[in-house]
């Protein structure tokens, strides 16, 4: 019995790690960039967050589709009535329209504002919105889509990404919400980290302080300035871009832990990793403008 638990135990494990290495990073990154739009979406309509991004994530072929891409729309709706921007598409059938949007926060709101509207969904909200796999029968038999698959590929998605673990939060990023909404261009946003009370991203290849405030709706110079760069200087692909102003110590888990420099670092780019002022850095360790740190030098950041 002891052996046959074990084999258990390790094909478990098996099954686990070949769930997580069969993700796509493409639907990670999705899922990173929109998870606190369908979570504010929910809290304002009672729609599972889990439903709204595995639809998005299935619809838009996360985010790359051409709707997506070039008309911010992320969920497929078609224009039903719809005064607003349109576009046209070959879907079931050659030319048909499809709803525009200036962004992808628009989409998702009127993606909600479709299904509160629509008299064949009115049951669903009776679900809880915990009740994921009810949420995705229930698109299917209303007639949301034509794929008689639907509803499994939502639950799929939902299990493989485990997404229903958004649909018991209590709150959203509202800042992450709003970087949707400023840029035209919503497949190629920046996905947003936090740290040290900031918010930052990871620059491309070829972007620019300009390029980078387009997008984020913060003035390119302000943005150079947060980072302690001239504004026409050239990003590196890697480049931890801050989009607030540093803090002036380090997080509180580094209180203790000094910094040993290693080869090919700089007082810029430590500060940079733990999002303090470069100033800030120098007076901590009570260090001068000029001096010129070696590899094994001790660095306090906190």
């Amino acid at each position: 019995m002891k052996s046959i638990y074990i084999i258990g135990l390790l094909l478990s494990a098996s099954l686990s790690i070949s769930a997580q290495t069969s993700r796509n990073a493409d639907y990670e990154r999705y899922i990173e960039l929109y998870k606190d739009i369908a979570i504010e979406q929910m809290q304002k309509h009672r729609i599972p967050a889990s439903i709204t991004l595995a639809q998005g994530l299935f619809e838009s072929g996360a985010g790359k589709s051409q709707l997506a891409r070039y008309s911010n729309n992320h969920f497929g709706i078609k224009c039903h009535g719809w005064t607003g921007r349109k576009t046209y598409h070959d879907d079931d059938a050659r030319g048909e329209c499809f709803r525009a949007y200036d962004n992808a926060r628009q989409s998702y709101e009127d993606h909600s504002r479709f299904l509160v509207a629509g008299s064949r969904y009115r049951s669903l909200f009776q679900l809880k919105t915990t009740d994921y796999v009810g949420w995705a029968r229930g698109l299917k038999k209303a007639g949301y889509a034509t794929n008689p698959l639907y509803a499994d590929k939502l639950i799929d998605i939902i299990e493989r990404y485990e997404l229903n673990k958004y649909d018991r939060a209590k709150k959203y990023d509202k800042y992450k919400v709003q970087h949707t909404s400023h840029a035209t261009k919503n497949y190629d946003l920046h996905v947003l980290y936090t740290f040290n009370s900031n918010y930052y991203i990871i620059a491309r290849q070829g972007d620019t302080f300009r390029s980078l405030g387009e997008e984020t709706g913060i003035s390119y110079k302000r943005l150079a300035k947060f980072n302690e760069r001239d504004a026409n200087e050239v990003l590196a692909k890697g480049d931890i871009i801050y989009l607030k102003k540093k803090q002036k110590k380090a997080p509180k888990e580094f209180a203790g832990r000094p910094h040993i420099v290693k080869n090919g670092e700089s007082m810029y780019l430590i500060s940079q990793q733990y999002g303090i002022r470069l100033e800030s850095l120098y007076k901590l360790n009570r260090l001068s403008p000029d001096y010129q740190i070696r590899v094994g030098d001790v660095l306090w950041v906190r």
